[in-house]
């Protein structure tokens, strides 16, 4: 089925999506990959501050290319999500309700997602320069000295992304294996 739907990624709203729902993400999203993630974590760990407010947004795991003229950012395909798996039950503990990659994700952070009412969107592997269109606006607003792993801000426009797991913990990848 595909869904429009904006952000904030509200609880209502993740509910309602199912693994294997087509979704176009219109609204603020943030970037972070593994140095950033790291780097939360361990603040996080000290009982100190993280740059981004976690509850009802959507963290992709995102490394762009420098933009060329013209551009507000360069190629932005996702990068592989299990690189992040240590760190996002902790994420997810703090109200983050979704997350956009590529690949699997452990059981731990499945559990996770599921007690804390989150979703796991897959984009596209390879189709960054696509999906880089759909980005409207894009700020670094933390980590500047990480380079390309710094957390951004972005504006994005009818995203496409799949669920991939769901709320209740129903995962595609799992689903489309059972019927091969």
């Amino acid at each position: 089925m595909d869904r429009y739907i904006t952000t904030p990624l509200t609880i209502q709203k993740v509910e309602e999506l199912q693994a294997g729902d087509y979704v176009y993400i219109t609204g603020t999203i943030f970037t972070a990959r593994d140095a950033a993630h790291q780097r939360m974590y361990e603040s996080m760990l000290q009982g100190g501050e993280i740059p981004i407010e976690l509850q009802d947004n959507i963290i992709y795991y995102l490394g762009p290319t420098p933009e060329r003229e013209g551009q507000v950012i360069g190629s932005a395909g996702p990068t592989t999500s299990s690189r992040m798996d240590k760190y996002t039950p902790m994420l997810l503990e703090q109200g983050l309700k979704g997350m956009i990659g590529k690949g699997k994700r452990n059981n731990e952070v499945i559990a996770s997602m599921v007690k804390n009412k989150a979703v796991y969107f897959a984009a596209v592997g390879g189709a960054g320069a696509l999906l880089s269109k759909k980005i409207k606006e894009s700020k670094v607003i933390a980590y500047d000295d990480l380079g390309t792993e710094a957390i951004r801000e972005l504006y994005v426009e009818e995203f496409p992304v799949i669920v991939v797991v769901d709320s209740q913990g129903n995962n595609l990848y799992e689903i489309v294996m059972q019927k091969c």
